[in-house]
């Protein structure tokens, strides 16, 4: 398992380049980079949660499945298209599900979670506003689908958090839906450079202090 300096190092290096990919609108700079990046924080979750030496919990085995998850959606969302990111948007959905599940197994606060639950709906709903005119007809059920789903996966983060010794897998939570506003205002209100290069540093960020948790009960 490389150090942790090390992966935080690469995968600074690899969004650096992406970014710079994505900037000079090179196609084929951002399919070696944004794979190899999404690639990182699975070795770092397979290493921090002792998949790789056979101590692995099951809290950190299915939080590795929601990285994986989450590096497939990274793949698809590279073409352009509606389709391709339908495609990347059902993968980071079922990457939230894997996500809620492992809080779930590592236990929650019953009481934390539903505060949450309320809180985070509070800001869903102002989202949905502030997407829906941009939003098609078609895209419109995968979308609410998203954003119920990721509101879920935040109040289990705080849920788990409250339980204990996990306070940093709600910061990759919240750094994760953060990210998702860069990507949502990318895909459906305004298409410039500042949303991936606020969103995607943020994204991986998130993954990976979310990987870094894995080895936790």
């Amino acid at each position: 398992m490389p150090p942790s300096w090390l992966l935080v190092l690469v995968l600074t290096a690899l969004v650096a380049a992406l970014l710079a990919a994505i900037r000079a609108e090179s196609a084929w700079g951002e399919w070696l980079t944004k794979p190899a990046a999404s690639l990182t924080f699975i070795v770092a979750g397979l290493g921090w949660g002792g998949l790789l030496e056979g101590r692995s919990t099951p809290f950190g085995r299915v939080l590795v499945v929601g990285l994986v998850l989450a590096a497939i959606g990274d793949v698809l969302l590279i073409p352009k298209g509606r389709r391709a990111f339908l495609a990347g948007l059902v993968a980071f959905l079922l990457g939230h599900v894997a996500y809620g599940v492992a809080f779930l197994v590592r236990g929650v606060d019953p009481l934390a979670t539903l505060v949450a639950l309320v809180v985070v709906g509070a800001v869903a709903v102002p989202v949905l506003r502030w997407l829906w005119p941009s939003v098609k007809g078609p895209m419109r059920g995968p979308v609410a689908a998203y954003v119920v789903v990721i509101t879920g996966m935040v109040a289990l983060a705080a849920g788990t958090a409250r339980r204990g010794g996990a306070g940093w897998l709600l910061v990759g939570a919240v750094m994760f839906y953060i990210s998702d506003l860069f990507v949502a205002r990318q895909q459906f209100v305004k298409r410039e450079l500042r949303n991936r290069a606020l969103g995607l540093p943020l994204y991986y960020a998130a993954q990976l202090v979310l990987a870094s948790q894995a080895h936790l009960l």
